[in-house]
């Protein structure tokens, strides 16, 4: 593994932190963090990994962790047929999905960022295999990317009424998350 770069966030809608490093691998990339903050008046702390191919394309993800006193572990595999599993049980609602979004930190817009690679003036559809927090489930995210020039990109996920325009860094880390997350510290 070789280190590419990494980004401290702080979340602007609850106390927090998230920290996570991009590194690259003979067979793909790998995004690991932890993210620290509040929810309902309990203490979380939950640590990630995602694993994708050279082409962006989701393998597997993990999150460990707490909030408050219950223990949590989440182990998400996409599978050569296009399933999804979490903790070895399928997922039918998401199968065909390409992506993860780990629902509790911003890192994971990097993976459909990268891996749709858009030109100035082009828009997407991603959908993607969203891990709800703190339901910790696996469902379908209708969200679309439109880039607007070579560091802001009009985001949408209609299923929270959210649309801003993200400022997103040349390794692809989201910058400020309007409303959400904004970057404290990072090194590209």
């Amino acid at each position: 593994m070789r280190p590419h770069s990494s980004i401290l966030w702080r979340r602007l809608d609850l106390e927090g932190h998230d920290a996570c490093l991009l590194s690259e691998a003979d067979d793909g990339w790998k995004l690991r963090g932890h993210a620290l903050f509040v929810h309902d008046g309990k203490p979380c702390s939950l640590a990630y990994e995602a694993d994708c191919g050279s082409g962006w394309r989701t393998r597997s993800a993990r999150v460990d962790g707490f909030l408050g006193a219950e223990t949590l572990h989440f182990e998400i595999e996409r599978l050569a047929d296009g399933g999804w599993t979490l903790n070895g049980a399928g997922q039918a609602e998401v199968a065909g999905l390409i992506d993860v979004d780990l629902g509790f930190t911003p890192a994971t817009n990097l993976l459909a960022i990268r891996r749709f690679d858009l030109g100035v003036g082009m828009s997407t559809p991603a959908p993607a295999a969203y891990l709800a927090f703190p339901e910790l489930r696996l469902m379908r995210l209708e969200q679309s990317y439109r880039r607007l020039d070579d560091t802001r990109y009009g985001y949408d996920a209609p299923m929270f009424g959210y649309n801003a325009i993200l400022e997103v860094s040349p390794a692809g880390f989201v910058l400020d998350y309007p409303g959400l997350w904004q970057s404290a510290a990072r090194l590209e």
